[in-house]
């Protein structure tokens, strides 16, 4: 008893010092000094009250989608330890070092090393048919070694296919595995089947784990695979026409990263027909863009300048999102990488940009772009046009919630398994002028306003021992999209 009072009084002269040195002390602080705390038994934690105020803040929207169409890249997730396989494959550690595309198994492990010191995901194409081959059997065969409907476009369709009020139709190459793991209530047009499945790797890693000399920081996945259905986004012309007879009120588009890997002279082709097929789209329709990781600079300006002002919404996270930034030569592009968790205040400088040159935040432009979703391991923001977007409180809450209880496997948030690693306070732009921002445990969504740009930042409670980390953007994107509304515009006169 006399140390909780010794602590309590030491405590209050720490606060009374502070507050007579300086009167300005943050509310914020005096906020969280009176939070409860875990500091005797019983009282709640940080991470209890988040999750108990989201239980509060995430509520449907009032006008809500009926029927959703996804497409282009679906495949079958072939899930094993990396490390494990790779000592399989009789391949030593050794240095890392980044390959935008992979030929061999030394490039595999160059690249997986490369990714598993920084604690980051990343996607490649193996181009070498026969020796992919012998890798996946070996994966197949691999102890603990798991099948899982693959590919962002099957992904978003099975977390969308849990809201039994929306019907979803899946476009993509849907092989007879995929097809039986696939959810039910998801519809696949015939023109999507075909008789083999396309395979893709997961090589994961837990923190902490080391090879070698390499000791992963924090847990998450390389993904790699000979994949040419879905890299050459051949069911993208059938997704579009199939939209006519399917009606759909959302069209959720992803595998444009797919297609780096098979060349510039096609991917240039390809991505002009992806422009058209796009254009396609009932212009009432809005059409959210899930992007992947890349590595070709010339492929995501490309992207940038010619797909994203004719979509309305889009998903990414931090490794994309300054990728993007370096393409494109906007802000912090002299950035090699955002070494931990990224600073809140260039994210939002980022996203502004974007909206700026190839959104609509001048309600001048033609650009169709008015939303982003952006998802990082410890919170997500939601940047949308002032006017376009109801309910986003609840829909970047909705998303952070999705990504804490699908990374520890559960069914709903056990505080006792996440912890938060948001910080409590940030800036809205990492330039001036800015505003000190914090973030407030029992309403954990911070929001601020740039220019007509309206900023929504929701903490993620982090799973301390994730289950399973692939596919958690695609199940944040989604939820995000569920607890999002479209606002009607007036037609331009």
């Amino acid at each position: 008893m006399w140390r909780k009072a010794a602590v309590a009084a030491l405590l209050a002269l720490a606060v009374g010092y502070f507050y007579h040195t300086n009167p300005e002390l943050p509310e914020q602080v005096l906020q969280y000094l009176s939070l409860p705390h875990p500091s005797t038994q019983g009282d709640p934690t940080l991470e209890q009250v988040i999750s108990t105020a989201w239980e509060t803040l995430i509520t449907a929207p009032a006008s809500q989608w009926g029927r959703v169409a996804v497409g282009v890249n679906a495949c079958v997730d072939v899930v094993v330890s990396g490390i494990g396989l790779l000592q399989a494959l009789a391949v030593d550690p050794g240095m890392g070092r980044d390959h935008e595309v992979l030929h061999s198994k030394e490039e595999l492990k160059e690249a997986f090393i490369h990714y598993m010191e920084r604690g980051s995901a990343a996607e490649r194409f193996f181009t070498d048919k026969e020796v992919f081959q012998r890798i996946a059997r070996a994966a197949a065969e691999y102890p603990g070694a798991q099948l899982y409907v693959g590919g962002n476009a099957a992904l978003i369709g099975q977390k969308l296919a849990t809201y039994p009020q929306l019907m979803v139709l899946l476009c993509g190459p849907v092989g007879p595995k995929l097809h039986e793991m696939l959810d039910e209530q998801i519809v696949v047009p015939p023109e999507s089947l075909q008789e083999t499945d396309e395979y893709h790797l997961i090589l994961e890693y837990k923190a902490g784990e080391q090879w070698g000399a390499t000791r992963a920081p924090q847990a998450n996945r390389f993904i790699f695979s000979h994949d040419v259905s879905n890299g050459e986004m051949r069911a993208l012309e059938m997704f579009v026409a199939s939209l006519d007879e399917f009606q759909p009120d959302l069209v959720v588009l992803s595998g444009l990263h797919m297609m780096e890997g098979q060349g510039r002279q096609m991917w240039e082709q390809r991505l002009k027909e992806a422009v058209a097929a796009i254009s396609d789209v009932r212009n009432a329709v809005p059409v959210h863009l899930e992007l992947a990781s890349m590595t070709d600079k010339d492929y995501m300006n490309s992207i940038m300048q010619e797909v994203m002002p004719i979509v309305t919404s889009i998903g990414l996270n931090e490794q994309e999102l300054l990728f993007l930034s370096q393409a494109g030569t906007g802000p912090h592009a002299e950035l090699a990488s955002w070494g931990g968790i990224p600073d809140v205040g260039r994210v939002s400088d980022i996203l502004l940009w974007v909206l700026e040159q190839h959104g609509r935040s001048d309600p001048e432009s033609e650009a169709d772009l008015t939303r982003i979703h952006f998802h990082t391991l410890a919170y997500h923001v939601l940047a949308t046009v002032d006017g376009h977007w109801a309910n986003q409180v609840a829909a970047v809450a909705a998303g952070a919630r999705v990504a804490s209880i699908q990374a520890c496997g559960l069914q709903s948030i056990d505080a006792s398994k996440v912890v938060l690693r948001a910080p409590l306070e940030f800036h809205s732009s990492h330039g001036e002028p800015r505003e000190k921002l914090s973030l407030n445990p029992t309403e954990p969504v911070t929001v601020w306003h740039r220019g007509n740009v309206t900023f929504h930042l929701a903490p993620v409670l982090v799973c301390k021992q994730p289950i399973r980390t692939v596919g958690l953007g695609d199940a944040i994107s989604a939820e995000g999209l569920v607890y999002s509304e479209l606002r009607p515009q007036l037609p331009f006169l």
